[in-house]
């Protein structure tokens, strides 16, 4: 009887076609379950982070997104499918205790890759708290009141603990007022510690005579003309959206320069704007045009200019076609008698009035429609009393 070989190789060959018949199954079954829990926790990018794969029965990449990643390993387990978890939680281990920051200099620059030639996404005032998520040299990924996630350098924040950022919070705060200014080393004013802007926020450490006292996050002391800042309390309560306190804001930015991704009196682009116009005026709203436009209610999309009030945002851009989606590319505010003013080059008002002087054509063109978010509560738009949540 004539014997019969299997060669090992065989064998082997065969458990290997086995396991590249199954892998590809539970890799399409996998990426369904991580795009179906990217849609439900971070359909917008720049505000959550869930950056999934799932490859050779390996779970890689990294989140912000914890109980859902918890969520998405217990359903795995419960499918029976077997795999190595290497999904980098953030905030990242690396960074210990420290996961905490305030910005430190009158704007911060918040980029959206860690280096300074990428794009600027943001801008981020002194005294703002910032969740801090990783470090990749000498770069921060971080996330802003707002949510929106960017890259910023270690020069313009402090690291701080949890405790520690809380501890400061508390402390007694002032605000500067004015749209540009100083703190000095002494009242002589001799010598500059840091400039400022409108709504940055230092700790009050006491008076001298017309000056008062304050601290920076880092530290660092200095002294500003008490007529260039308001208490805390004082200017939380002093904040409204009214039609006037809307119009003069914006009006004090007339000829401030366009500039791509700024949200502060150095430079705004469109949406850093209408940012700064509500930031000044006790309200935080969403950072970019395409998403203010989901925020509140829609007042028009025929260009009824009759309906619209002081204080809607008119968003711009490219109209939805079967074979495109809607583009939102530019966004102003509307300031009554045909008028709106807006960043495009420079702060301007532009008018949709024919017989107007500043008629603008060109936006007219490409409007899209009118949104109100005045006394129109949402989730996303917070008041800036939420900034320092602990002062009394």
């Amino acid at each position: 009887m004539k014997r019969i070989y299997y060669p090992i190789f065989s064998l082997v060959a065969v458990a290997a076609l086995l396991l590249s018949c199954e892998a590809p199954n539970n890799n399409a079954e996998v990426t369904a379950l991580i795009e179906s829990k990217r849609a439900e926790l971070a359909p917008d990018k720049r505000v959550a982070l869930w950056d999934l794969t799932f490859e050779n029965d390996s779970l890689k990449g990294e989140t912000d997104q914890l109980q859902g990643l918890e969520e998405l390993l217990s359903t795995l387990k419960d499918k029976g499918i077997s795999f190595t978890n290497a999904v980098k939680r953030l905030p990242d281990e690396a960074l210990g205790d420290q996961t905490k920051a305030i910005v430190t200099i009158s704007v911060a620059n918040i980029r959206s890759n860690p280096r300074h030639s990428a794009e600027l996404a943001t801008q981020a005032l002194m005294g703002t708290p910032l969740n801090v998520l990783k470090q990749e040299d000498s770069w921060y990924l971080v996330q802003t009141p707002d949510g929106y996630l960017s890259w910023v350098d270690r020069a313009g924040i402090q690291l701080m603990t949890p405790k520690e950022q809380e501890t400061w919070l508390q402390d007694e705060k002032v605000v500067y007022t004015q749209l540009y200014g100083h703190v000095w080393v002494s009242p002589e004013q001799k010598e500059m510690v840091s400039d400022v802007v409108a709504g940055d926020i230092l700790t009050f450490e006491g008076e001298l005579h017309n000056y008062v006292e304050v601290s920076l996050p880092d530290g660092r002391l200095g002294y500003i003309p008490s007529r260039e800042i308001l208490p805390w309390e004082d200017w939380i309560a002093s904040r409204s959206t009214s039609p006037e306190k809307l119009i003069t804001t914006a009006k004090q930015m007339m000829g401030v320069p366009y500039l791509w991704g700024g949200t502060s009196i150095k430079g705004v682009d469109c949406s850093g704007f209408t940012k700064t116009i509500y930031y000044l005026n006790g309200q935080i709203i969403p950072r970019d045009a395409s998403q203010q436009i989901h925020e509140g209610e829609l007042v028009d999309e025929n260009k009824n200019w009759e309906n619209l009030q002081v204080g809607d945002l008119l968003f711009f851009g490219v109209k939805g076609t079967a074979e495109q989606k809607e583009r939102v590319v530019h966004v102003g505010m509307w300031i009554g008698n045909g008028e709106f003013i807006h960043s495009r080059g420079r702060v301007r008002i532009s008018s949709f009035d024919p017989e107007n002087a500043n008629y603008d054509e060109y936006e007219l063109g490409r409007y899209l429609r009118t949104k109100r978010i005045v006394n129109v509560p949402s989730e996303h738009i917070l008041s800036v009393s939420a900034l320092l949540p602990n002062q009394q």
